[in-house]
């Protein structure tokens, strides 16, 4: 097992300096306020939902299908398929891309659970493995290391989690792929409007999904989810399976689930999706400014005795900040104290996929995936959205200096 990031005891005597200009304190910040944001839009949202109402087509219809030629536009996919949820969009597409039973999909042990229960709910075996510890994401080397492994399962699929709004190195899990001719679906559910050397997450695989869930960077005001794709008979056989295998009223080809996107869902995303270049550009501005903020307090180095360490950032990457993520020594007590303080904070994620006790019959044991278990321990996601004010991130890391200190 790796040894962590940070030592158990610290080495230096040395204390994170105070904040210049020292933030006003703040009755609370929550990790994520969707209210500001809905202030912005609110006429725009009440006439795309009456427009809904007036029309009483709720499910698919006009609006599902505008929205899926504007993501399909953004994105730079040919097609694009909207579904109920991210969850559904990760099913569809495995299933369009040929995983059954028998096979095997190779993922990342460091993400929310629905992008290896979606491997199970397709019929195949989730192979999990570990992260880049810089990034979190997928690790590619791990990967070619685990296939040449070899195993009873045929792997058929390779399925890269753009995390925290980051994607995947695409180059090294592409020629991974292109060697063992595996087909390449993004988990880009975080990732809306990232960019991989230019390229826009949704178009560098065989197929991609997203999550609209309200969290996210584009959000419904419920579940919703969609797939991209540029290849039109994949596009064709999830249009199909997501409408219970029917490819006309009451004829079913295949077994498939009812997972439409309803029109309501894909009204409100229709006036949003206008403005998330915007709102991605002021997150990234966001996370400059904690990277500066915390840097200035002395809470970063590149020393052993680093209290806190943001995730890096690729090269090749253009870099959405779904989440500001910092990896932190005595994680759980800063948490607490932050809390203390009504600053909001999530751990994503607290117990890595190949630990979950629904995947004991996996096989995995604690100490199998080093980083992804070290990452479990230390990440901590910091209070970030568009709106949210430079006052209130100094607060934040004039709080987290005050805990180390």
């Amino acid at each position: 097992m790796l040894e962590s990031l940070f030592p158990v005891t610290q080495s230096s005597t040395a204390k994170p300096r105070a904040v210049q200009s020292p933030a006003r304190k703040f009755d609370a910040i929550p990790l994520l306020d969707l209210q500001r944001q809905y202030r912005q839009i609110r006429e725009e949202v009440l006439a795309a939902v009456e427009r809904v109402c007036s029309s009483q087509q709720f499910v698919l219809g006009a609006e599902v299908e505008a929205l899926e030629r504007e993501i399909a536009d953004y994105t730079g996919a040919h097609a694009a398929v909207g579904c109920a949820s991210g969850t559904d969009a990760l099913w569809l597409a495995l299933l369009a891309a040929g995983v059954q039973a028998g096979d095997a999909v190779i993922t990342t042990a460091f993400s929310f659970f629905a992008s290896a229960s979606a491997i199970v709910r397709a019929g195949a075996r989730p192979v999990l493995v570990d992260v880049d510890p810089d990034t979190l994401n997928l690790d590619p080397e791990s990967v070619n290391a685990r296939l040449r492994t070899g195993g009873s399962y045929k792997v058929r699929a390779l399925l890269p989690v753009h995390l925290y709004g980051q994607c995947a190195d695409m180059d090294g899990l592409q020629r991974i792929a292109d060697e063992f001719q595996l087909s390449v679906i993004e988990d880009a559910a975080q990732a809306i409007g990232a960019k991989w050397r230019g390229q826009n997450a949704g178009s560098l695989g065989v197929a991609a999904t997203f999550s609209f869930y309200p969290t996210k960077n584009l959000s419904a005001y419920g579940d919703a989810g969609l797939v991209t794709t540029s290849d039109s008979t994949l596009a064709e056989h999830m249009r199909n399976l997501r409408n219970h295998g029917s490819p006309r009223r009451y004829h079913h080809e295949e077994i498939g689930w009812n997972c439409r996107m309803d029109a309501i869902q894909a009204a409100i995303l229709r006036v949003k999706l206008p403005h998330v270049e915007t709102w991605n550009q002021l997150r990234r501005q966001r996370a400059g400014t904690y990277d500066r903020l915390l840097a200035d307090a002395g809470l970063v180095s590149k020393t052993s005795d680093s209290r806190v360490n943001p995730l890096q950032t690729s090269p090749q990457a253009f870099h959405v900040f779904h989440q500001y993520v910092i990896r932190a020594h005595r994680r759980d007590e800063l948490r607490k104290f932050l809390a203390d303080r009504k600053i909001g904070t999530e751990v994503y994620y607290p117990l890595p996929l190949h630990l979950q006790p629904c995947f004991a019959y996996l096989g995995y044991s604690a100490g199998d995936l080093p980083e992804s278990e070290r990452a479990a321990r230390e990440v901590l996601a910091l209070p970030m959205f568009p709106e949210l004010t430079e006052a209130e991130q100094k607060w934040v890391v004039e709080s987290i200096a005050e805990f180390y200190s």
